[in-house]
């Protein structure tokens, strides 16, 4: 006898007569029924009914830290892979490559995830941050464009660029409906949307820097990997576990532009101010040192990652605790517990580099590490200054003080600007990590500064 058909929001194994299915393959086939009736309009998106329960703390911890982790070691990971399999002057372009791309992202971004999650009275409407977002992906890939354009490259090292330029607009776009899950008190679901944005892409750029050996081929496949995982899973993810936006107006688009270029413009300095020593590299050092001081940059910034595994969940109650002027001393106690927690987290770092992290980096990248040794514990120690640097910013994004923080970044830039060009040209690679470790030291001073006159004046 012929099965019969679906009802609407009727899911396969609701059915008596479906059969049984291993788990995963179950998973998937829900899921893709649920695609098709959203891409067919068989059940109207306000009539799709949520599968996947909120406000489960350990659940979101587990998976937002999964996610964060995953994504953080995309780049390493590529680096190292490049390096193995196409050689440390080739691995050097297109870590120069991928590092302008990240630095990009910060406009495709535009500070507005902290500002979308706390949104909590939802003042601004999901259809404004998506018409926001769209805005910024295309003034980010015209960047782009522009950069290249500039630098002249030659048609390997823009084919390279090209395919880091897309893969980072697409996560960038991706952002706005994952901070939508999280506003939703969905994170994990937005941990597991990072999750598989990062393993496809990965997965992808292996098997075809593996086969052919190109890393133009490589690059393009990234992120032509990236956008299937995007439309297959992190879109609809968040378009059939959320409420239906309400009607976008341009006054929301305009407002969110306002109120988040401070945000924007200070996390897109911070990036800079990373990011000038190794353009002050570049040129004056060979290709194969951008390599090696990712290399030691890259631990560095773990500290940075697990800082934000404890504290970026709780964007949402941090906000909801500085509005309630009654418990602004448990804010300051919160604020005190987590620069401890960056505290703790450098000194972990630098036993790991003393003891595993060397000898580790060594073996990743064929290279002998030992000669770099005080160059990264001096970038361990940026590190975790940087882990508080990010802190103390999303801090002030919470009490919508970015304007000032913008000021400081402004101040911050112009120091390693000079810095940067002076000590690579006069002592070469050790003169990139003596400039970084100087500016974190001053952007920290100057933010923890401001906090304080922050809480003074509001008591």
């Amino acid at each position: 006898m012929a099965a019969r058909p679906l009802e609407r929001n009727e899911r396969p194994t609701d059915r008596a007569d479906a059969p049984h299915e291993p788990f995963v393959r179950r998973i998937v086939n829900e899921w893709w029924e649920r695609l098709f009736a959203l891409v067919f309009g068989r059940v109207p998106l306000g009539e799709q009914a949520h599968l996947y329960a909120a406000g489960n703390t350990r659940r979101d911890y587990v998976w937002n830290t999964l996610g964060q982790t995953l994504w953080g070691a995309l780049f390493p990971i590529l680096t190292i892979i490049s390096t193995q399999l196409a050689g440390a002057e080739e691995a050097g372009r297109f870590n120069l490559a991928f590092t302008i791309a990240t630095l990009l992202l910060f406009l495709g971004n535009y500070g507005v995830r902290t500002f979308q999650v706390s949104d909590l009275d939802e003042m601004d409407s999901f259809g404004a941050y998506q018409v926001q977002r769209v805005c910024t992906c295309v003034l980010m890939l015209a960047s782009a464009w522009a950069y290249c354009a500039i630098r002249n490259y030659d048609a390997s090292m823009s084919l390279i660029a090209a395919g880091a330029f897309a893969y980072r607009a697409i996560d960038a776009f991706a952002d706005v409906y994952e901070g939508r899950l999280q506003q939703m008190d969905k994170l994990y679901l937005s941990g597991i949307s990072i999750a598989l944005r990062t393993v496809v892409p990965l997965v992808a750029f292996t098997a075809l820097l593996l086969v052919t050996r190109s890393l133009p081929v490589a690059s393009i496949g990234l992120a032509v990997a990236e956008l299937v995982t995007l439309l297959v899973v992190t879109l609809p993810l968040a378009l059939l576990e959320t409420p239906v936006s309400r009607s976008w107006q341009m006054l929301e688009v305009m407002e969110l532009f306002r109120e988040c270029f401070p945000a924007f413009a200070a996390m897109f300095l911070f990036n800079l101010i990373e990011t000038v020593p190794k353009f002050a590299m570049e040129g004056a050092l060979p290709y194969e040192d951008q390599v090696y001081f990712s290399a030691i940059y890259f631990p560095a910034q773990e500290a940075l990652m697990i800082v934000g595994f404890i504290y970026k969940p709780q964007l949402v109650r941090l906000a909801g605790i500085w509005q309630d002027p009654s418990r602004r001393a448990r804010f300051d106690l919160i604020v005190l517990a987590m620069l401890g927690a960056c505290v703790v987290v450098t000194l972990v770092m630098l036993a790991f580099a003393a003891v595993v992290g060397i000898p580790l980096a060594s073996i990743l990248y064929a290279t002998d590490f030992e000669p770099f040794r005080t160059a990264q514990y001096l970038m361990m120690v940026a590190g975790g200054l940087a882990a508080a640097i990010d802190f103390l910013f999303q801090v002030l994004t919470v009490l919508r003080a970015q304007a000032t923080a913008t000021r400081l970044y402004v101040a911050a830039f112009a120091f390693v600007a000079v810095a940067s060009v002076v000590m690579v040209r006069t002592i070469g690679f050790m003169g990139a990590v003596y400039a970084y470790l100087s500016v974190m030291v001053v952007l920290f001073s100057l933010l923890a500064g401001q906090y304080v006159l922050i809480r003074l004046r509001n008591g």
